[in-house]
């Protein structure tokens, strides 16, 4: 059997390093297909790296534009490869530009679509990414959900049967194996001169926010006040920063830390020791959560809607710097209540698992 999967961006690359490993534990050939969406270095290579995945067996180079140039140009490169090579299924993760056209080409190829991190929904559909996971779900033959809730909204889609299954969410998986190993190598707290539990690291790079000026300077005015209570470590995102200038947003204090995008181990030290997390980000939500940190989720809506019911996480519309600042500073030392929401930390086993069987039952017939 032959998988081709589709990634692109850097929290793709961490659920790939679960999945990959028990892929091969099953005997399932898997190439990876990088679009090139994230093309900085430290928003991609040495994500490679760090996490032992394999190198990527076509690398598109695909990164920059607008939505439909970025997605066209994926479209027309990864048919062209898809074409060459046959493969027999093809999966893609979450709901990037990416992930869509990875789907898009397959499913008009008539070859079957694995959709990791099915079924999440933030009811939002001026989201780009809200409209990259439906259109995604519907063209997918096997749908892995990461929560319970998320079957629940294929279900509402009509999506059921045995294409669709809980597995857990494999960032879970991520997290429990590459924790300790962040606890031992990452010196980023000590570069930076940082102590655990007094800092707020805040990761902003949704379009949502970086394409509103009155959003995207009450966010960062918002930090800026924090900042004078406890340090603020920014890895700022290539989006972010392009905006930040063209918008003529400078915001200095000696506490506000502005640094470029880490590596995935020094990205779990940061989160792990943070005092709460300010992010736009699905993933980062997420994270904040399987550390134990109190998280600020700088969003109209989010998909992982569990995580504000348990308490951990609290949404915030950046309305006004001080919203954003009050939201954050009263955050410090909140916890949740006690859920499993996203299985047990065996979700690329259940997903190696069922594509196996899949496989075999459509050659069966």
């Amino acid at each position: 059997m032959k998988l081709f999967t589709v990634i692109g961006a850097r929290p793709q690359f961490i659920k790939a390093a679960a999945v990959c490993k028990a892929l091969k534990e099953v005997g399932i050939q898997e190439k990876l297909l990088h679009t090139g969406q994230h093309f900085d270095q430290n928003m991609s290579d040495v994500f490679f790296d760090e996490l032992g995945i394999p190198a990527p067996a076509f690398h598109l180079g695909v990164s920059g534009g607008s939505h439909g140039q970025m997605t066209g140009r994926m479209l027309e490169e990864i048919e062209k490869v898809v074409l060459t090579e046959k493969p027999d299924m093809l999966m893609v993760y979450g709901d990037t530009n990416s992930t869509l056209a990875g789907a898009l080409v397959a499913s008009k190829l008539l070859i079957p679509v694995v959709h990791v991190e099915a079924g999440l929904r933030s009811f939002n559909k001026k989201m780009p990414e809200e409209q990259n996971r439906i259109l995604t779900d519907h063209i997918s033959s096997l749908h892995f959900a990461p929560t319970e809730l998320a079957v629940k909204n294929l279900a509402s889609e009509g999506l059921t049967g045995p294409g669709v299954v809980f597995s857990g969410d494999v960032m879970f998986d991520a997290s429990l194996f590459f924790a300790s190993r962040a606890e031992k190598s990452s010196e980023i707290l000590k570069k930076l001169g940082i102590e655990k539990g007094q800092y707020v690291l805040s990761t902003i790079h949704r379009a949502e926010n970086t394409s509103d000026p009155v959003r995207l300077k009450n966010i960062f005015e918002g930090l800026r006040i924090v900042a004078e209570s406890l340090d603020v470590v920014v890895p700022i995102h290539p989006r972010t920063r392009q905006a930040l200038q063209s918008q003529g947003i400078v915001l200095e204090h000696p506490r506000l830390h502005w640094i470029d995008p880490v590596g995935y181990l020094d990205m779990i030290a940061l989160e792990k020791n943070a005092a709460v997390i300010a992010t736009d980000s699905g993933g980062v939500q997420k994270e904040a959560f399987f550390y134990g940190v109190p998280c600020v989720t700088i969003r109209d809506q989010t998909e992982w809607t569990e995580l504000v019911e348990a308490g951990w996480n609290r949404l915030v519309t950046p309305t006004s710097a001080k919203t954003i600042a009050d939201a954050i500073l009263g955050s410090r030392g909140v916890q949740g209540k006690k859920t499993s929401p996203y299985g047990h930390g065996k979700a690329a086993q259940i997903i190696s698992n069922e594509i196996l069987k899949f496989f075999q039952a459509q050659n069966l017939k």
